[in-house]
């Protein structure tokens, strides 16, 4: 089996697998799972909520810059990042020069099914929430197009399955992971 030589950043909306894809994508390239958010947590140790409410946001975003260009520097894995870590200019920058960006790109009608009954989505505790989510899905949809590697999601798919088309989408790139790794 062929070698990772960058990391995999998974980039896209709330609801589009970044964590569940990553895990199971790690799992067949044999490689380490990290999460951006979990890393700030577990050294905050407060909850992301509890961060935004006592930091604010900008402390929030500059500690997901540097948790994202730390695990960027060590070994290669696959990285899940939050919703809107892609959509920061110089997170963007550091994940194209360092690792490869891999946008699980969804539908707003899946995305709605998968995230609707959550509770633990604060952007979508509103009056509205499928609005919101339309709303930031738009907002959104242009940082996402700037990823190195698109992928479609499939609601017919196994989380595997959707694994298994990001190694196809990663195999095309020498750069980022060897032929023959995941077949």
């Amino acid at each position: 089996m062929g070698r990772l030589a960058k990391t995999v950043v998974m980039v896209g909306m709330m609801g589009a697998g970044k964590t569940a894809v990553g895990t199971a994508l790690a799992r067949q390239l044999g490689v380490e799972f990290r999460d951006s958010d979990e890393e700030i947590v577990r050294a905050a140790d407060r909850t992301i909520a509890e961060i935004f409410e006592r930091d604010g946001e900008a402390f929030f975003r500059a500690r997901e810059t540097e948790v994202i260009a730390r695990l960027l520097r060590s070994t290669p894995c696959v990285l899940s990042t939050g919703g809107g870590a892609f959509l920061a200019a110089l997170n963007r920058a550091l994940i194209h020069e360092t690792g490869v960006s891999v946008w699980l790109r969804v539908d707003l009608d899946l995305l709605w099914q998968r995230v609707r009954h959550k509770t633990t989505r604060p952007l979508l505790r509103t009056a509205n929430p499928r609005a919101t989510l339309r709303t930031l899905y738009e907002a959104r949809l242009p940082f996402y197009a700037e990823a190195d590697i698109v992928v479609d999601a499939d609601e017919h798919l196994s989380v595997e399955g959707m694994a298994a088309r990001v190694v196809e989408a990663l195999s095309h790139r020498p750069d980022v992971l060897a032929q023959g790794v995941g077949q």
